[in-house]
């Protein structure tokens, strides 16, 4: 997004300081780590405000408390920001789920996700296919008013959400 978006300042965050290194040496390696920084916090407390756009990629599901970080990110925005979600494309009903990508999606899920979840404060266990009206309800619990898929493949939904 750096590279794509040479007039803008990025922050990154991410709980494992591993994740926080790697992406420091990237950013270093593609030319833009004067606009780019990197940090290790939580999603539900993360510094900062007046975020134009907040952005997660493919974790909502694996976060304990999935309504905290999203009221976190809501306070974050600026009154007219945009959370952009990406997430496992996933239908909203089990059978519609289930065939090769869903069941691939389900059983990384069963291993990797909800475990990684229930570890956590609060361990809602969404998972890899909650769907679109379950990320719906956090959201909105969280304090959003605005949701919608904005686009999807056959491998994730890209979800917005404003306040």
């Amino acid at each position: 997004m750096a590279q794509a978006y040479p007039a803008s300042k990025f922050v990154g965050f991410d709980y494992h300081e591993p994740s926080i290194e790697h992406a420091r040496n990237a950013a270093l390696q593609a030319g833009v780590a004067e606009r780019v920084q990197f940090e290790t916090a939580r999603a539900q407390d993360f510094p900062g405000d007046g975020f134009d756009l907040v952005a997660v990629f493919d974790c909502l599901h694996d976060m304990g408390d999935p309504v905290g970080a999203a009221a976190h990110v809501l306070a974050a925005l600026k009154p007219d920001g945009t959370w952009l979600i990406v997430e496992p494309f996933a239908n909203d009903r089990l059978e519609d789920n289930l065939n090769p990508i869903g069941r691939i999606f389900y059983s990384a899920s069963t291993f990797i996700c909800t475990p990684a979840s229930r570890s956590q404060e609060v361990g809602a266990c969404l998972g890899t296919q909650a769907g679109e009206q379950r990320l719906a309800e956090v959201v909105k619990k969280a304090g959003f008013s605005r949701f919608r898929r904005a686009a999807q493949t056959p491998f994730n939904l890209v979800l917005e959400a404003r306040p």
